[in-house]
């Protein structure tokens, strides 16, 4: 049996060998990992498709494959000869063997490497979850009431978590180099540069910079947390869009060039550009249109902290039609030119706020805090004018919160 690099989704073309759980000779049991791998979005775990044997390593560790690439032989158990076999890293499902006296009344498991790695960190057989997803799919939160109920599935919805604080974003420090000067280009890094050259050869590129008093707002947050609710500002700009994005869907769109149009999307995913160790990644707030402040709060909070851990899996960073970078806790920047994360066609990039010196309508001098914007967007798309009402809608909201409130009754 051949275990392959199957395409995990979203253009992926090739993939970085981070790490070998087995080596040769290794006997394994179905869904055992075998490798993780890791592309310019998510690490996975490629898992094995049947139980078996360790017969050959094709691939080294730190080497980037393509898609498709023989990554192990195996020996499955009862097999008279090799079957081919393509190992999926996301979704990971349990396949049957197609090999001769392969048992053939196995389960098949519908679950993301991740889910499975709970399951496997707290030795639980994930056959004996019920799944409550699309298609009888394990979700995480099904394995955690599994836990919890003492390995007796409750479907039922999960308690609430409280919210809290988003993690702190820590000020930038110079990265460590080799000594000989140099650092490899690839894997996420590699996939990275190769996006932004791409996007920046088919968009043409447009940036609008505007300053936004976000005194009121930060006042707002401060009565919250009194009253024991505690919702990040980023969670306040990610809604405020949602809402300028009605208003101007033109912004959340598809330009098809040989179509001949321009595509408006309905629904409102929100990639949040979130720094890690091994290079920029960008989760996606899904129906932005449709969830709370504290739900977006929370699911901000939770994709923060797992793409810090290497957690997410593909359907976290797929389906975004529109993107923030948040850069100002990190402190320093006043302004940037963002590249638009295409095909999306706009990104909003919030900079350093700083209390200073401003007149307000009286002609008086007040100390207010400002926060600098910057809007990359694409020019055939929408034009600066539009790009400019878009950034003032989104100002009036940001700088009166009460309006904001109103417009989600």
């Amino acid at each position: 049996m051949e275990v392959k690099l199957h395409d995990i989704g979203e253009g992926m073309t090739e993939a970085h060998v981070s790490h070998f759980f087995v080596k040769a000779g290794d006997s394994v049991k179905a869904d055992q990992p075998l490798v993780e791998v890791q592309t310019d979005k998510v690490t996975a775990e490629i898992p094995s498709p049947s139980a078996g044997k360790i017969k050959e390593i094709l691939v080294s560790e730190g080497t980037t494959i393509e898609v498709g690439t023989v990554v192990l032989v195996m020996e499955t158990a009862g097999s008279g000869k090799s079957v081919e076999k393509t190992a999926q890293p996301e979704p990971a499902a349990a396949s049957v063997s197609s090999s001769p006296g392969a048992p053939r009344n196995r389960k098949r498991i519908l679950a993301s490497p991740y889910t499975r790695k709970i399951a496997r960190e707290n030795d639980i057989d994930i056959t004996e979850i019920e799944g409550t997803g699309a298609a009888g799919r394990i979700t995480d939160e099904d394995v955690t009431r599994f836990i919890a109920a003492g390995k007796t599935v409750q479907p039922e919805a999960a308690e609430p978590v409280k919210e809290v604080s988003l993690p702190e974003t820590k000020p930038a420090t110079a990265p460590s180099y080799q000594e000989s000067g140099s650092i490899p280009f690839r894997g996420r890094r590699k996939q990275i540069g190769m996006k932004m050259k791409s996007s920046l050869m088919t968009i043409p590129h447009c940036t609008h910079f505007e300053e936004i008093d976000v005194t009121n707002l930060m006042e707002l947050r401060s009565q919250l947390k009194q009253a024991d609710t505690n919702i990040s500002a980023s969670a306040f700009f990610v809604k405020a869009l949602s809402i300028a994005l009605k208003d101007f869907p033109i912004f959340n769109s598809r330009v098809d060039e040989e179509k001949e149009q321009i595509t408006f999307i309905k629904e409102h995913h929100i990639g949040i550009a979130t720094d890690t160790e091994d290079g920029l990644i960008v989760p996606v707030v899904k129906n932005v249109e449709m969830k709370s402040l504290k739900t977006i709060h929370s699911e901000m909070k939770d994709f923060t902290l797992r793409a810090r851990e290497n957690k997410l899996v593909s359907k976290d960073v797929t389906g975004g039609t529109f993107t923030i970078s948040n850069v100002g806790p990190m402190g320093g920047s006043i302004g940037a030119t963002p590249i638009i994360n295409y095909p999306e066609v706009a990104l909003v990039s919030f900079h350093k706020t700083k209390k200073r010196p401003m007149v307000n309508e009286k002609d008086e001098i007040v100390i207010r805090s400002m926060m600098n914007i910057s809007m990359s967007f694409d020019h055939r798309a929408a034009d600066g004018a539009t790009a400019v009402a878009f950034t003032n809608r989104f100002a009036e909201l940001i700088e009166n919160p009460n309006l904001m409130i109103v417009e989600l009754m």
